[in-house]
């Protein structure tokens, strides 16, 4: 039996963690009563005992979490931004790489990728890969999410009955291009610059779609649109959730909701192609990918619980 403690079970996160795990008969959570879920000491006691600990916190919070660990054979899975630009922690997407994948299976601190991000790495980090664009492309993305990515502050104030007309429409945010997501998105795809990077909330639950366009003369390698849609299909062949579809006519940004897969499609025309990412911002955006790098890290199949 597989021992797990969710440090932060009470926020999206690591409600959706939760829920998965509770189909499992291999695992038994670990929990807090309510009156002591923010006490330091309960909460050592409890990450100390556990084999596999999730972190669904804010990032002083995640870091105070790691702080209190003294066992060292507790796997740590940090849901927040804390660690994920840390050299010391494996990143989590495991599809990136071969490299990526093993240093999943072999650490014992695995960051998972923030929702925006796992959208524009996927699509960006085979590109840098391979050298069709070089680090210094003048990246530009932009990203359509539901409501539930604000966690429940946001969740509530979309549900309200009273709730603000303004709601209606899709809202842009992250007008300062300081999104927590940028620095990750720099640093795990090796870009010389920091994208110009423009999020969209929308008035749906959840699901998302990251579009980033490319000008077709700025790239190191010229390929032409079936060029690059074959590119990936045989990047991604191997996947058990990145697949690479045919785009639809309209894109839906909760077409995947609910699912722990991601559909990467490549549209647009030889001089300006459009790279698309359709995935579920708390499947493979979030709880769907946590679940995913503990199954790997204890060496059963990535698919358990996340079909």
């Amino acid at each position: 039996m597989i021992d797990i403690f969710i440090d932060g079970k009470e926020g999206t996160t690591g409600l959706q963690i939760f829920d998965r795990l509770a189909k499992r008969a291999d695992v038994r959570v670990i929990t807090l009563p309510e009156e002591l879920r923010k006490d330091p000491e309960a909460r050592r006691e409890k990450i100390n005992a556990a084999d596999v600990v999730f972190l669904c916190l804010p990032d002083a919070a995640a870091r105070e979490s790691v702080s209190l660990c003294e066992n060292q054979s507790v796997t740590i899975i940090d849901a927040s931004t804390a660690h994920r630009t840390d050299p010391l922690w494996a990143y989590g997407f495991p599809e990136l790489s071969a490299e990526h994948r093993s240093k999943i299976a072999s650490s014992r601190r695995i960051a998972v990728p923030g929702c925006h991000a796992s959208g524009f790495i996927a699509l960006v980090y085979p590109l840098v890969a391979a050298g069709i664009v070089a680090p210094d492309y003048p990246f530009v993305c932009y990203s359509v999410t539901g409501y539930s990515g604000g966690g429940k502050k946001m969740i509530a104030e979309y549900e309200s009955s009273d709730r603000s007309i303004l709601l209606d429409s899709p809202r842009q945010y992250g007008l300062t291009q300081l999104h927590k997501h940028l620095p990750e998105m720099r640093a795990v795809c090796g870009l010389d610059d920091v994208p110009v990077f423009s999020p969209i909330v929308s008035d749906y639950y959840c699901g998302m779609c990251v579009t980033v366009p490319l000008h077709a003369r700025l790239l190191h390698k010229k390929r032409s649109l079936n060029e690059l849609k074959t590119y990936f299909a045989e990047y991604y062949a191997s996947s058990n959730f990145v697949k690479v579809t045919d785009p639809e006519p309209y894109m839906a940004a909760n077409a995947l909701a609910g699912s722990n897969e991601m559909h990467i499609s490549v549209a647009g025309n030889d001089e300006r192609p459009l790279l698309l990412a359709l995935f579920d911002n708390l499947g493979k955006g979030a709880s769907g990918a946590a679940v995913q790098c503990m199954n790997i890290a204890l060496g059963l199949d990535e698919r358990t619980s996340l079909l």
